[in-house]
């Protein structure tokens, strides 16, 4: 296959992850290989388009790629968002970061609340709170799918993922409310924090 000479292929990221509460080891292994699913079909889609610059290849086949190039590489990146939110246990955040989320939302309670307020939203998707650092703000949003819904140019700092597949081994889609609150309680807020800082 037809490489850039400079092209460089995504690595599968591991995680230390310990022992969450709530979620079994199965959930979590389903959950690990999906993630690897997204590594392998970002490098592939990245291959593909490679392979096919310089061949007879409609140029909408290759448009097409593109497009399923964010969904897939998304797909990847929100996903080490979400482990490396969950490697060293709980932990709380620093002050920096509750003093932010606090002025925003009232205190870091509050925000706990709107996000929980937020992951009830209808549908497939991922609680996103995103740093917009032009105007110094926090915003926390529901993201459809992987590529859609992230607000331009601003940083994520935390990525829930509410699609069914980071739950359905242990909760019914009808109790996604209490997943997302065991991902809250082993949330090591200190990550969150330093994507702040």
């Amino acid at each position: 296959m037809v490489r850039y000479p400079h092209m460089k292929l995504y690595e599968e990221k591991q995680f230390n992850l310990p022992t969450i509460e709530g979620l079994s080891a199965d959930q979590i292994d389903v959950h690990l290989k999906l993630y690897a699913g997204y590594v392998k079909h970002t490098n592939l889609i990245k291959e593909q388009i490679a392979s096919l610059k310089d061949s007879d290849t409609p140029q909408y086949v290759i448009d097409e790629l593109r497009r399923r190039f964010a969904f897939e590489f998304d797909g990847m990146r929100m996903h080490e968002y979400y482990f490396e939110q969950l490697e060293g246990g709980a932990k709380e955040a620093g002050d920096n970061f509750k003093d932010a989320v606090s002025d925003k939302y009232g205190s870091f309670e509050d925000f706990i609340a709107h996000i929980k307020e937020v992951g009830g939203s209808r549908g497939i998707g991922w609680i996103v709170v995103s740093h917009d650092d032009k105007e110094n703000q926090i915003h926390t949003t529901f993201a459809a799918d992987h590529e859609l819904g992230h607000l331009a140019g601003t940083k994520v700092l935390c990525a829930i993922d509410m699609w069914e597949h980071a739950f359905m081994v242990d909760y019914k889609p009808a109790s996604k409310g209490d997943y997302l609150n065991v991902i809250l309680e082993n949330m090591n807020w200190e990550v969150v924090g330093n994507r702040f800082s």
